[in-house]
């Protein structure tokens, strides 16, 4: 008698993001009555939507708290109905403004929130993967910034292009690519913008930089033709030394001498691939990698 045929997957798989919102000592919660469990704010990822911008959106919409993205949390893969697997991608949220939870309007999908003392949300959370989550966190949980190393968007091909290299811009699906940077540079809380002089570095950063009032410091010793090993190194520096999170953009070539300054080996970055390098007093913490569309 032939083995029955394993249950197949009915539909893709299913990413979500959250955030581990914490302050003095407490961290953010919710209660699901649909699940009756205590949570970490997450939820589904929109379609076309940076699952950074998810992570933000929901804790936003959960708890009416606005929070940046610190260093990435372990992810959780578990099976849900349908054969499925649901990804839930976390990050150490940081609250920007106000973190009173008051004026939140309880409804259907969250009936109740708090901020919990460490040792008490660990008894209140529903879920062990949850408590790790948590554990994990206690384990490291100063404060970092954020270094985002990015790569131009698509330009021009050298061989199509007549001028000079310098000035060799953005394709159309290049300045797409520049406009959908926006989400999680946001998401990470990105005020400051370091970019190569060369015009296809600047045209990927500026719809960023106008859309959020911001000067583009642009560094000839970033671009393929003036770049060495120490005009990097200067640049490294300042953006390390700082806790003001940053993006660094520039060029294929210039990107081994990056990743080497940093102490790190990174396969090569696609057009307007992004490495997030989350750092404190000049050392590094985490690093994780996003690409946009």
């Amino acid at each position: 008698m032939a083995g029955k045929e394993p249950d197949l997957a009915v539909g893709p798989d299913i990413v979500a993001a959250g955030a581990l919102v914490a302050r003095n000592g407490q961290v953010l919660l919710v209660h699901r009555p649909k699940y009756d469990d205590w949570s970490f704010p997450k939820g589904k990822q929109d379609p076309g939507e940076h699952v950074t911008g998810t992570a933000v959106r929901e804790v936003l919409e959960e708890t009416g708290v606005e929070i940046r993205l610190g260093r990435p949390l372990l992810p959780q893969l578990y099976a849900v109905a349908g054969g499925r697997a649901k990804l839930v991608h976390y990050w150490v949220g940081h609250v920007i403004g106000d973190d009173d939870l008051s004026q939140y309007q309880v409804n259907h999908e969250i009936d109740a929130l708090g901020w919990f003392d460490f040792d008490v949300a660990a008894k209140t959370l529903s879920y062990l993967d949850d408590v790790a989550l948590l554990e994990q966190f206690l384990k490291t949980r100063k404060r970092t910034s954020a270094l985002v190393i990015l790569r131009h968007a698509r330009a021009r091909a050298r061989k199509r292009w007549e001028g000079e290299d310098t000035v060799r811009p953005l394709t159309r699906v290049g300045a797409t690519q520049a406009r959908e940077i926006d989400p999680p540079l946001m998401s990470y809380g990105v005020t400051r913008v370091v970019s190569s002089d060369s015009l296809r570095c600047l045209q990927t950063i500026r719809p960023y930089a106008r859309e959020h009032v911001l000067q583009v410091q642009a560094e000839p010793g970033l671009s393929e033709e003036l770049f060495t090993r120490h005009t990097v190194a200067k640049v490294l520096d300042g953006l390390l030394a700082s806790k003001e999170s940053a993006v660094l953009c520039t060029h294929r070539p210039v990107l081994p001498v990056v990743f080497d300054l940093l102490g790190f080996n990174e396969e090569p970055l696609a057009p307007g691939e992004m490495v997030v390098v989350h750092h404190r007093k000049q050392r590094i913490v985490a690093v994780e990698r996003h690409l946009v569309r």
